[in-house]
């Protein structure tokens, strides 16, 4: 659940988006945890009152895409910045992305890219059962990142098995990223080992696939192969990509 455009006005200010002066908490700004009766999983995390019982994970500006590791079970996820900052993330329970103190690695501003925010300061932790932590992968151009799925066949040969791939909205590009031995983040060489893309050549390093439209979602199909729903001019469609830079 995003911020709803609710940030920056003072009567939705809440605990999940790191405003240390409220005490309201609405569901906003947070990956919520429910069972399939909508019901809180145990006590919750972050606290035992509803609605912070239902927070797996807070501080979130607005997500579109989440998955899990098919190797170790970690969740993963992408995150929109305000028109740069767009991030990747690694959730643990009681994680805290941040917004809006930071973004990305920056301070948020709606007019420039904002100054380095490296160690952000006076975040909400809700008495220490949240912690924040940087993002995994940042792009400073706003590529609007969407739909996010781990591949565990092996249509697209071994390179890709169980590599994760990234869907965005503003280019319609695929991107995709190798974990390290362990999955506890990305390896990434080159221009990219510090882990920001600061322009479009940077990220000819990462595309699996492009021009497909405006991508919305994106799933594995029991063939193996991924399926893409994206928009264009025409509207919408379903494309299934059989190969890297090429799809059906």
């Amino acid at each position: 659940m995003g911020d709803l455009d609710g940030t920056f006005k003072k009567d939705y200010e809440t605990m999940a988006q790191n405003y240390l002066n409220v005490t309201k908490l609405d569901g906003r700004s947070g990956i919520l945890r429910v069972t399939s009766d909508g019901k809180p999983v145990g006590s919750g995390i972050l606290g035992k009152q509803f609605p912070l019982n239902l927070y797996f994970a807070y501080g979130i500006r607005n997500s579109f895409g989440i998955d899990w590791d098919p190797v170790t079970g970690t969740m993963w996820e992408t995150e929109n910045g305000p028109h740069y900052g767009d991030e990747l993330n690694i959730v643990e329970p009681g994680f805290n992305s941040g917004w809006a103190i930071v973004q990305g690695l920056w301070k948020p501003n709606f007019e420039s890219i904002g100054e380095l925010n490296l160690e952000p300061k006076g975040l909400v932790n809700f008495e220490g059962r949240g912690e924040y932590s940087r993002p995994e992968f940042t792009w400073i151009l706003p590529i609007a990142p969407t739909a996010l799925k781990f591949s565990n066949s092996i249509n697209y040969g071994n390179k890709y098995y169980n590599d994760l791939f990234v869907a965005d909205a503003n280019t319609g590009t695929i991107y995709h990223f190798e974990l390290n031995e362990n999955r506890t983040s990305l390896r990434l060489d080159g221009v990219l080992r510090d882990l920001i893309a600061h322009d479009e050549k940077e990220m000819e390093e990462i595309i699996f696939a492009e021009e497909v439209g405006r991508i919305i979602d994106m799933q594995l199909g029991p063939d193996g192969n991924l399926y893409i729903l994206s928009t264009n001019n025409k509207g919408a469609g379903i494309d299934r990509v059989i190969s890297a830079q090429a799809t059906s």
